[in-house]
């Protein structure tokens, strides 16, 4: 036979049998009890589904307008960016292929550069001769060329080219030919740049050094001062002022002689046709110009229109032998792609129809979608207007939030309906546990209140007993009450595990002797618990009373305390010898008012409490208990609580 697991004081003493109430009657419907009355009719526009059609309309309205608009102006601007792009891509392309014409005799070696560019752009690029021989192209061999050509490459004739000192129509300033200084020169420009810079800012005054095209060294403004190289040169202190850096070299010397020769021929050119021009009219002098050694800033000074001509003509003539010949570039095109959105009545008409289209397909899918949630909706509101001993439940139809809204409230009704009956016999057996020692106490006073029994120590003793199972029981269901509300207190402060079993074995020593069972304590050293040390002593003290209770003369109920998890847990374990739980009972063994005893008899002593604050009062700790038996193999109580450091050791 299975044992019950209880606890509390013994047995109490009374003068006639206990009463045994029957099983409390489960209470249901009265014969004549209405049933739920009716809800108030919603109006329309309250309802539900009135809702959502209304809504999705509206959301409708709001998208297909929303997206109709932002899918013109989104269009609009990526064609005006694509076209942007495009010719970004144009100019960068032209740009590119006229600095290898000015740095190139020929066109030897532009395939690479044309394929690597059209990769770069994705667009197709091809260079053809005045006479229509393909020079490059980036297409497959045969592929036919674009209608028109898209520009002239032409560096010595260009507009496209944006770094500082291009001129419109004028000579790429990549174009240098005789220009470019060998690598002795332009050390020893360099040198001398460094030399002025280093001046210069020894006396206040800042630059950088900029290697121009033909790869001479000046002096720039500071890095992001802006300006074009040379524009520093205003600024040079006069002692930094030595003339030497501005020299030309004997490389610019021999190319500024061939270029006077140049335009003093033109310019004679020029008198012999028109004789209303003077020499003192065409003087070019331009050897002797400071800034003769940038190119282009020659070529932009303020001259007469017939000089200006000349030696327009006489560096071009100049530079040519240096340059690749004129070519025609071709940019293939995906396609000419509109500007904007046209508008026209057939293009209205389809925006149109799919709009209708939309709200018509809106307004089906919603009504379809809100009829069927209205329809489990209405059976959970009627379930809910049932009277609550009733404990209705609805039919679960889908599987969708509704369903789980039903699933969750027939879940509620089974809890309301296990809570209900827990209520009642809880109520049933608070009043058993109670009615017992008052019939006891009640009775013991009749009798001596008759003068059958007179009012010797033995009597008081009993009625003293009875008082303090009456009190233990009121105690017991005032902590219950205290943890389900969540009001217990605790006092926390560090306890020594050893001690406290020490403390209750002590306790309950005198208990053990008398029932001629052996206790024993086997506590690790250096494990510590942040806890209440009366409420702990309290869980143990029912523990080991209950253990006590059910273990035979001559058995042995063991006290332990040892470490667990690595160190992170206390573990405090009450086992026994008795006889054990049955594997049905171990699930119950923690309820309240529970005893394996389906009699309820008192006989084992107990309130049936001492168990369920066990488990409250760990959860409280922040801990769990568990419990593992077999019949006639005693069992074990196990408590784990969080592991806590003892005072004198750092904290972790």
């Amino acid at each position: 036979m299975t044992r019950s697991r209880s606890s509390g004081p013994g047995p109490a003493v009374g003068p006639g049998p206990e009463p045994e109430p029957g099983p409390e009657p489960e209470p249901g419907p009265e014969p004549n009890e209405p049933g739920p009355e009716p809800g108030p009719r919603l109006p329309w526009r309250k309802s539900l589904l009135v809702r959502l059609l209304i809504t999705s309309v509206a959301i409708a309205v709001v998208s297909v307008g929303a997206t109709a608009w932002l899918a013109v102006q989104t269009t609009t601007r990526a064609i005006q960016e694509e076209r942007g792009q495009v010719l970004s891509d144009d100019i960068d392309i032209l740009r590119r292929l006229s600095g290898f014409a000015a740095t190139h005799p020929d066109w030897n070696g532009v395939q690479d550069s044309v394929r690597t560019l059209s990769r770069t752009t994705g667009r197709r690029i091809a260079l053809t001769t005045g006479s229509g021989r393909v020079i490059a192209d980036s297409a497959d061999r045969g592929t036919a060329l674009p209608a028109r050509a898209s520009a002239v490459v032409d560096p010595l004739r260009t507009d496209t080219y944006t770094q500082p000192g291009a001129q419109l129509d004028g000579v790429d300033p990549r174009a240098v030919g005789p220009y470019l200084l060998p690598a002795a020169e332009r050390a020893d420009v360099e040198a001398r740049a460094e030399k002025r810079l280093a001046c210069m800012r020894h006396h206040g005054s800042d630059g950088r050094i900029v290697r121009v095209p033909g790869g001479r060294s000046v002096i720039g403004p500071p890095a992001g001062a802006g300006g074009a190289a040379g524009a520093g040169s205003d600024d040079v202190p006069l002692e930094c002022a030595d003339g030497v850096l501005n020299t030309p070299t004997p490389t610019e010397k021999k190319a500024l002689a061939e270029l006077t020769k140049l335009t003093d021929a033109c310019l004679e050119h020029e008198r012999e046709r028109d004789r209303d021009v003077s020499r003192a009219d065409t003087a070019t002098d331009v050897p002797d110009f400071k800034a003769a050694l940038d190119l282009p800033m020659v070529m932009s000074l303020k001259r007469d229109p017939v000089t200006q001509r000349c030696l327009e003509e006489a560096r071009r003539t100049q530079l040519g032998p240096y340059v690749a010949p004129v070519a025609s570039l071709y940019l293939g095109s995906p396609g000419r792609q509109p500007s904007g959105l046209d508008l026209s009545p057939a293009n209205k008409a389809k925006i149109v129809g799919v709009t209708g289209l939309v709200l018509a397909v809106t307004v089906a899918m919603t009504a379809a979608v809100a009829i069927r949630l209205v329809r489990p909706l209405r059976a959970l509101t009627a379930a809910a207007r049932q009277p609550p001993q009733r404990h209705a439940r609805v039919a679960v139809t889908t599987d969708d939030e509704t369903g789980y809204l039903a699933a969750a409230f027939n879940d509620l009704t089974a809890r309301r309906e296990r809570m209900e009956a827990q209520r009642k016999a809880m109520v049933s057996d608070i009043a058993h546990e109670l009615r017992t020692p008052l019939t006891n106490i009640r009775g013991w006073l009749e009798v001596t209140r008759d003068g059958l029994l007179a009012p010797d120590p033995g009597l008081i003793a009993s009625l003293h007993d009875e008082a303090l199972l009456l009190q233990h029981i009121i105690d017991d269901l005032q902590d219950l009450a205290d943890a389900d509300a969540g009001t217990l207190r605790l006092h926390r402060e560090p306890v020594p595990a050893e001690e406290l079993l020490a403390q209750v074995a002590a306790a309950h020593r005198t208990g053990a002797e008398t029932a001629r069972v052996r206790l024993r304590i086997r506590a690790g050293s250096g494990v510590w618990l942040d806890a209440d040390p009366v409420r702990m002593r309290q869980t143990l003290g029912n523990l080991v009373s209950n253990a006590i209770r059910h273990t035979p003369a001559g058995g042995t109920v063991t006290l332990t305390a040892r470490r667990e998890d690595g160190g992170r847990a206390a573990v405090l374990a009450v086992e026994d010898t008795g006889s054990g739980i049955a594997a049905e009972d171990l699930p119950h063994v923690f309820e309240r008012f529970w005893r394996a005893e389906k009699s309820r008899s008192r006989r084992t002593g107990g309130s049936g409490l001492g168990l369920s604050i066990v488990r409250q009062l760990a959860a409280a700790h922040d801990g769990t208990v568990t419990v593992s038996s077999e019949p006639g193999a005693g069992a074990v109580f196990t408590v784990r609580l969080p592991l806590a450091p003892a005072p004198d050791s750092p904290a972790p």
